[in-house]
């Protein structure tokens, strides 16, 4: 892979609460995004140094995860503890779609995507671990990671996937013929084909990528997939992957134990629909750490991130 370009940080915004985990800009240039306690937020101002501005949406009494925005000023919320949620942006209204799965409760419900025929397609992370110990899923390798589909005006999704290294973010190609999968623990994306000769397989869309990817977007159909990479590479995790699953268990157990700081060198792709990279771009020596989400706003790339109390404003790249 080339040399990774300069990401030029700008400003850092607090947002008044910790982790935002995943970021979505609106048509209007401003970002959504849900924190620790709960909250969803969106953050406009974002070209105005030192004057964004951050209003209270709603509150899923859970973790919010993921999330995609729909048409009707609403937003799909995948919820690490409540499951799947629709939120009405005008009244902050917080409904259930889906919270178990197969009989089981549904838990690390991690991304989304909306399909225009209503239906949704969304991610569990892991049946292992739970969001606080995330870190023992991509140390152990569990393959627990699932993709579900919920038909529309149905409550119970059906899988699609199962065995996914750490499945995380989800984004749709421009003709809606294929889904892109973010399996973070696997340094991989993965295409599970929608329609055509191929519906319902999977196969590898991009691999053996500079980091762990985490959330990816896409802001519009003509436009790449932007993919964060929340870790670099780390050769001896990929060697700990090929161990024996005993030491693998071993190993989680004490990483879950363990403090964890990320390290300081951030960065994030941008893919075209036949997997190409378009943008490779990385900063090493970060004020800004674990970047976990990356959207286009405003004219410029905003980055979210499990580990911050804000979000970070970056310059972006020239379109190729």
């Amino acid at each position: 892979m080339d040399r990774p370009g300069e990401l030029i940080p700008l400003q850092y915004i607090d947002i008044g609460g910790r982790g935002p985990e995943d970021v979505v800009a609106d048509s209007r240039g401003r970002v959504l995004t849900g924190v620790e306690d709960g909250r969803i937020l969106r953050i406009d101002g974002l070209t105005e140094p030192g004057s964004a501005r951050v209003e209270v949406l709603a509150e899923t009494g859970g973790r919010p995860l993921g999330l995609e925005l729909l048409t009707d000023d609403a937003l799909l919320v995948c919820d690490a503890e409540l499951g799947l949620l629709r939120v009405d942006l005008r009244e902050g209204v917080v409904r259930i779609l889906a919270d178990s799965v197969a009989g089981q409760r549904l838990t690390f419900c991690s991304n989304a995507v909306a399909l225009s025929d209503g239906s949704v397609y969304f991610t569990v992370s892991s049946r292992r671990y739970s969001l606080e110990q995330w870190i023992g899923d991509i140390v152990e390798h569990t393959g627990t990671g699932r993709l579900l589909r919920l038909a529309p005006g149905s409550e119970t999704p059906e899988v699609l996937l199962e065995g996914l290294q750490f499945a995380n973010g989800l984004a749709l190609s421009a003709d809606e013929s294929f889904l892109v999968v973010a399996e973070t623990g696997a340094r991989r994306l993965t295409r599970y084909w929608l329609g055509g000769p191929d519906a319902g397989r999977s196969e590898p869309f991009a691999e053996n990528l500079p980091g762990m990817p985490d959330n990816i977007w896409r802001g519009a159909p003509d436009g790449p997939i932007w993919v964060s990479l929340a870790g670099p590479r780390v050769p001896a995790l990929d060697l700990l992957h090929r161990a024996a699953p005993a030491v693998r268990s071993a190993a989680a157990r004490i990483a879950v134990r363990a403090p964890y700081r990320p390290t300081g060198t951030i960065g994030v792709l941008a893919v075209d629909d036949s997997g190409g990279i378009v943008h490779h771009l990385a900063h090493r020596r970060s004020g800004y750490r674990m970047v976990t989400s990356v959207c286009e706003a405003a004219g410029h790339l905003v980055l979210g991130s499990l580990w911050e109390r804000g979000v970070a404003v970056c310059a972006r790249p020239a379109p190729k």
